[in-house]
């Protein structure tokens, strides 16, 4: 683990930025939502770049209609719809990513235990806690190192839940 935060709005947007821009072989967000994301607004620039230049991009949301975000919707006191509501923004925001070469964007169904954000060999994960946001819970910011450990495991819940039944694309 490199750094631990007491919550991910305390991850400086400089790290951000620098995990973004030395990112040469993979990008993978899995969230629910990733609102945050798409306040930045040369993001989308940034990925296609990314993706241009040979990167995989891999995006992972919820499934707007699924019991697991309707039911963490509930869990974070902010209504049964509010979730999958947010969902509809990231689509829209995300939507003219889809027919980028090396970019793919999915839905999920998971319960979402983390929310993860991978950089090569380097990864935000956002541990969430029962009633409170994304945003409230902490953040561990973790690096793959020569024997197994936090990030293969993370890494491992990534590629398990890409690998999961998909239920709709971006509209």
């Amino acid at each position: 683990m490199v750094q631990l935060y007491n919550n991910r709005g305390a991850i400086p947007p400089t790290l951000w930025d620098r995990l973004l821009d030395s990112a040469s072989a993979e990008i993978g967000i899995l969230v629910y939502v990733g609102m945050f994301l798409t306040e930045k607004p040369n993001l989308l620039a940034r990925l296609r770049s990314k993706a241009g230049s040979g990167v995989r991009v891999r995006i992972l949301l919820g499934n707007r209609d699924s019991a697991t975000v309707k039911q963490r919707s509930e869990d974070e006191g902010i209504g049964r719809e509010t979730i999958s509501a947010k969902i509809d923004q990231a689509d829209a925001f995300f939507r003219p990513l889809q027919e980028t070469k090396n970019i793919e964007i999915r839905h999920h169904e998971t319960v979402l235990y983390n929310s993860l954000y991978r950089f090569d060999d380097e990864m935000i994960a956002n541990p969430h806690i029962f009633g409170k946001t994304a945003p409230m819970a902490p953040a561990l910011h973790v690096r793959r190192t020569a024997t197994y450990g936090l990030f293969d495991a993370y890494a491992e819940s990534f590629d398990a839940v890409w690998s999961a039944p998909t239920t709709r694309g971006a509209q």
